[in-house]
């Protein structure tokens, strides 16, 4: 019985290697790209010296730490990347399920390519293009904005620049702009592969479009809805650089609802040079998307254990 055993083990290992062999150069990514520079965090605990090097650099605990939270800065960067990610999650789901909802009702297949292809558009424009079509419209001088809206409203010119308490409007609407292309496709495959025969059944039962869709569309898509919000939730701690440094066009004077996490790390490492507290940036903000993936797992799996994450 065991030589049997190990016979069916090895015949099944032979079968398998062609699948090995294929998964090996993403493995081997994975590995050096993924998990080799981990032994980098260390410099998140050290004062970092460029003669010495990372392993040789003195070790100073957690004084990267406290030089990182104890400014007013830690206070403004976590709160406006925690706030702005809660923001651009609500808006972005709720959008995107809206649009892919819209979407999934085009019946002339050419019309539904066209819409498709403007909606994922922006999400494959690079973000220095997009800062660039967001100052045509908010330059001081030649902005569509200043130059043609505001006049007709008999409003004077704003510095949009120069003004902090507008940002938070404006890059969740550019962000959603931006992005909500991706996920929207994302849904509407989900919504494609619902059983047709349940809207037909709904529609026999006389439920209107509002109803089918509260009954049957949206229970149907909770799990992709739950996966994409936890894997949302793992990044709150983190941002999208280029929104915050190229779209605000690296202004000081907006740095008070402009600045998060992301791009106060670069400013520290262009600016003061200090990799050190760069670093402990970038472990606080794993080991908290760590501790939220895993809690918010727990969460949906004690609520509905087959919408769970893992």
């Amino acid at each position: 019985m065991t030589s049997l055993n190990k016979e069916k083990k090895a015949k099944d290992f032979r079968r398998y290697i062609p699948l090995m062999v294929m998964c090996l150069p993403g493995v081997m990514y994975l590995v050096i790209n993924n998990y080799l520079p981990m032994a980098g965090l260390v410099i998140a605990f050290k004062e970092y010296n460029y003669a010495k090097g990372i392993f040789g650099s003195d070790w100073i605990g957690f004084k990267n730490f406290e030089f990182l939270f104890r400014t007013h800065d830690a206070f403004v960067i976590t709160r406006n990347t925690v706030l702005y990610n809660i923001l651009f999650i609500i808006i972005n789901t709720c959008g995107a399920i809206i649009v892919a909802i819209l979407l999934s009702e085009v019946t002339n297949t050419f019309l539904l390519r066209i819409y498709q292809t403007v909606i994922l558009l922006p999400y494959l424009i690079s973000i220095v293009i997009v800062s660039y079509l967001v100052y045509a419209f908010l330059s001081t001088d030649v902005g569509f904005i200043n130059k043609t809206v505001l006049p007709a409203l008999g409003r004077e010119p704003i510095s949009w620049y120069m003004e902090a308490k507008y940002w938070p409007g404006i890059l969740p609407i550019v962000n959603f702009w931006k992005g909500v292309g991706f996920t929207t496709i994302i849904y509407l495959s989900s919504i494609v592969g619902i059983d047709r025969t349940y809207y037909e059944a709904a529609e026999l039962d006389g439920a209107s479009k509002i109803q089918s869709i509260k009954n049957i569309t949206l229970p149907l898509i909770t799990p992709v809805i739950t996966i994409m919000l936890l894997l949302s939730v793992g990044r709150i701690f983190y941002s999208d650089f280029g929104l915050f440094y190229q779209v605000p066009m690296n202004s000081g004077a907006i740095y008070a609802t402009t600045n998060v996490i992301d791009t106060y790390v670069y400013r520290g490492l262009m600016v003061l040079n200090n990799i050190g507290m760069a670093a402990a940036a970038g472990l606080y903000q794993s080991i908290v998307g760590f501790l939220l993936v895993i809690g918010s797992n727990l969460l949906v799996r004690k609520a509905s254990p087959e919408n769970a994450l893992f």
